[in-house]
């Protein structure tokens, strides 16, 4: 059996009916041209039978009196109980009611007596497309994790037409890398001394950071958590029920404003996002006299580092003072960031998975509790940014023309946004309770906020 992570056990404790903690994707395709009208069924049906399982999809978690959590691999697996068919009725088969279906299969949480991943196949949807939704724990694996996984099984060519499903590749290193790890474990060994001291060092460097923002004697370092009004309709006590919205820009776009301003993909689509929900908020009777704070995760794997699991950390990060200017609003998100970097790449890795789960910790129990109306949460939204192939990919010869990344809500957060790029776009993906408003006019507010970006950089540079 194998051993969780602490951070991997967090997601497990941290779970709630009200709160499922799995990580999923939508992958819009147009069926092949001359395509029989059965093709998606009959692709479910080959999906099947591919019986042979490979880890991390074939394993339970197994929970035991005296002993940490573990991993254990499963003898059989029924598929029937882990892929699934749907088709949408005629007349009721646009956008608007993939996503209602898609919000609705992302709401329960995964069976733990199951290996903890589905996978739904969606037929009948307009223009002759359909979908595929896949979830799975975000214990077994991360964003980024998961979006290497879902290319790893998808084919770079229309001619290519072979099924991969993801559950039947090889993800984790298998039994002819023991040796080579037994040979390892003393140098690993002698390597943890080092890293305690990193570790222990690094924390003392965050807490010095954060020591001098609350004195006010840094500016933009690391932005603190729990400091921040409960009282705005993007945080409370997370309740059952998800909804979801996307937004789409195109990437040379964002590459045009990126070469004029010298900014990064990053700096744009948060500016764009700062800009929507500083006008959502607007719209719900709400004015930020302050910035607007993210959580934002941050990849700490190792180049190379092709593992199972998580490996990441979420820091606090303000965007830009409130502004109607967005171009001031890119260059002072620009100026958080950099701040933000630096300190990222001053300390261990290992210090900011332990803030990570400190932080997170105390967030949770306030949500454990129902204290999380009350309490200040730890930033106004989490944003993540996953990227993805630049290429379109295909399955079974259809075209997979959107990808869309449908994430988790973390405590006192009603709503969740990944920043996901694919085949010369990016898409925003909003999950989101179903108790906050208007979700899908914060959506159109990140396409009109990048239009009103474009045209302000224009104007600086003309």
């Amino acid at each position: 059996m194998n051993k969780l992570s602490l951070l991997d056990l967090g997601f497990f404790i941290a779970e709630s009916q009200a709160s499922p903690k799995h990580v999923g994707a939508l992958l819009i395709c147009k069926r092949p041209p001359k395509a029989a009208a059965g093709f998606v069924r009959k692709l479910y049906k080959e999906l099947l039978t591919f019986t042979d399982v490979e880890a991390p999809f074939n394993r339970v978690i197994n929970f035991s009196l005296g002993a940490m959590p573990a991993w254990q691999t499963c003898d059989t697996i029924d598929l029937q109980q882990h892929i699934f068919y749907h088709k949408l009725a005629a007349g009721k088969n646009g956008r608007a009611e993939l996503y209602r279906l898609v919000a609705d299969l992302h709401t329960p949480m995964l069976d733990r007596s199951r290996p903890l991943w589905e996978f739904h196949v969606i037929d009948g949807i307009s223009e002759g497309r359909f979908a595929v939704y896949q979830k799975m724990h975000h214990a077994c694996a991360d964003g980024v994790t998961m979006v290497r996984w879902t290319a790893e099984g998808l084919a770079e060519s229309p001619a290519d037409t072979g099924l991969r499903p993801a559950w039947t590749l090889k993800h984790i290193r298998g039994a002819g890398h023991r040796a080579r790890m037994k040979q390892e474990m003393l140098q690993a060994a002698w390597k943890a001394a080092a890293t305690t001291g990193r570790h222990f060092l690094g924390i003392g460097r965050l807490a010095a950071m954060l020591l001098l923002e609350s004195v006010k004697l840094t500016k933009n370092a690391i932005a603190l958590p729990f400091v921040h009004s409960a009282h705005t309709p993007l945080t409370g006590q997370v309740t059952a029920g998800r909804q979801f919205a996307s937004a789409a820009v195109s990437m040379e776009r964002v590459d045009r404003v990126r070469a004029s301003t010298r900014s990064t993909l990053n700096h744009v689509a948060l500016t764009c996002l700062d800009g929507a929900l500083h006008r959502y908020l607007q719209d719900q009777g709400v004015r930020l006299r302050r910035p607007i704070t993210i959580q934002m995760p941050v990849n700490l794997r190792q180049e190379g580092d092709k593992g199972a699991g998580n490996k990441i950390g979420i820091i606090q990060v303000d965007l830009s003072p409130p502004t109607d200017d967005p171009y001031i609003r890119l260059r002072n998100i620009g100026f958080s960031l950099r701040n933000v970097r630096t300190m990222i790449d001053s300390v261990a890795p290992e210090a900011i998975e332990s803030y990570t789960i400190i932080t997170g910790l105390i967030g949770q129990i306030a949500e454990m509790l129902k204290l999380s109306n009350r309490t200040p949460p730890m930033g106004n939204t989490l944003v993540s940014n996953v990227p993805g192939p630049k290429d379109y990919l295909y399955l079974k010869g259809a075209r997979v023309e959107e990808m869309h990344p449908i994430s988790t809500l973390p405590p006192s957060n009603l709503l969740n946004i990944t920043l996901f790029s694919y085949a010369g776009q990016l898409f925003f993906g909003l999950i989101a309770t179903d108790e906050l408003p208007n979700l899908d006019k914060l959506s159109e507010y990140v396409g009109e906020a990048f239009t009103e970006l474009e045209q302000s950089v224009r104007e600086a540079h003309s």
